[in-house]
């Protein structure tokens, strides 16, 4: 229900939204496609609620271009490859549309990036955190990413591992792209230099139980799990952990799939059982400053929230909530709404006082990760939903 409500308030607000910019000459149009028919994500309307509360503030300060009010156009790709690339195909056709934000899952982006080059139209990154999304050596390239890269979360897995003595664990990864690079990043790893994996369990999407799996990784000698996967799957495995006798759960430390979806509401009790950490780049909680409260207190009121934890998946606003901004940015000083142009100004744009950071340049023509390893920290989820970070 609360799901519901909340799909509900941000529908009427979109709608209302349109009507607004239209009623102006000419807005200036901003593409989202998003997973909005995936039944259990909170990513897509996370980064949808962070690109309209940019789009209020960019609009409340007489907008872009001289007075051009920003506007989102909304597509659903359901999560399938095949129908994102159609949706940005669709998109890139409309009239003053600069640029197009993505979801969470890779396997589409990876798809709508390769689109982007061919159609020199932006695409922008507040989520997907496949490697090959954004290259290493950008020239000439439409991908743009403030987010996470996969490449990154190993190496600050075995950190938190290290600090907590943890000299062994073992992994339960997906057969998809992410799971067979986590192998590789795994199989690389230095013996005997930190904490070393004692083996590796697989599982398909839509898997009913990891109870064998888990079982016999901790046989094997793991002292915690390496869960890579979505909210479905991680909830599963929590639920069969608490089924345990306490003795035998061991930690748990997830990539961040498992934020991108109502896992709060699927692991039920089962979540106060288990020590479980996340893999994060931002959260509302413990945030005082002045610029989260204001960009709060707008959301608050845009949504009918009460605040920082009434926004779900808070990594996902706060993305698209800056990279919203920095195209804003990017749209001045490219002094129109051509797209070569724009994707010009993107690399070019400088200080930027974002959300999650302060951005002295956002972009260059060397790299278009806006993040680095350094915002990549450990957390661990509250009962609301929000994430808070923890010490190691």
């Amino acid at each position: 229900m609360r799901a519901f409500l909340l799909r509900a308030a941000l529908a009427a607000f979109f709608a209302l939204s349109i009507q607004a910019a239209y009623a102006q000459s000419e807005p200036v149009l901003v593409g989202l496609d998003a997973e909005f028919g995936h039944l259990t994500s909170t990513s897509d309307d996370a980064i949808k609620m962070g690109m309209l509360t940019a789009i209020d503030e960019i609009n409340a300060a007489s907008g872009v271009l001289g007075g051009r009010r920003l506007a989102l156009v909304e597509r659903d790709s359901r999560s399938v490859p095949a129908r994102g690339r159609e949706n940005f195909a669709e998109l890139a056709g409309l009239k003053d549309l600069v640029a197009v934000f993505t979801g969470k899952f890779s396997p589409v982006v990876i798809e709508q990036a390769k689109l982007a080059n061919e159609l020199k139209l932006a695409l922008l990154n507040p989520w997907a955190a496949a490697d090959e999304i954004v290259s290493l050596e950008p020239s000439g390239t439409y991908t743009f990413r403030l987010s996470l890269r996969d490449a990154w979360v190993l190496p600050a897995v075995l950190a938190h591992l290290h600090s907590r003595g943890i000299r062994r664990f073992g992994a339960i990864l997906p057969t998809s792209v992410l799971g067979r690079a986590t192998e590789a990043r795994l199989g690389a790893l230095k013996k005997g230099a930190g904490p070393q994996p004692v083996g590796i369990a697989w599982y398909n999407r839509g898997v009913k139980s990891m109870s064998a799996d888990y079982a016999s990784l901790v046989g094997a000698g793991a002292q915690a799990i390496l869960f890579v996967g979505n909210e479905e799957e991680g909830a599963l495995l929590l639920k069969e952990m608490a089924q345990l006798p306490s003795e035998r759960r061991v930690p748990v430390v997830s990539h961040w799939g498992i934020s991108g979806g109502n896992f709060v509401d699927l692991a039920g009790d089962s979540l106060g059982s288990a020590d479980l950490l996340v893999v994060q780049t931002f959260t509302f909680v413990g945030r005082k400053d002045a610029k989260a409260a204001a960009v709060v207190s707008r959301a608050a009121a845009l949504f009918g929230l009460r605040g920082a934890e009434g926004i779900p998946s808070q990594v996902g606003f706060a993305h698209a909530y800056d990279l919203t901004h920095i195209l804003a940015r990017a749209i001045a000083l490219a002094g129109s709404t051509e797209r070569v142009a724009i994707r010009d100004a993107l690399e070019s744009g400088k200080d930027y006082p974002g959300l999650v950071d302060r951005f002295a340049r956002p972009f260059s023509a060397a790299s278009h990760e806006a993040l680095r390893p350094g915002h990549v920290f450990m957390g661990r989820f509250l009962p609301s939903g929000s994430i808070q970070r923890v010490a190691k």
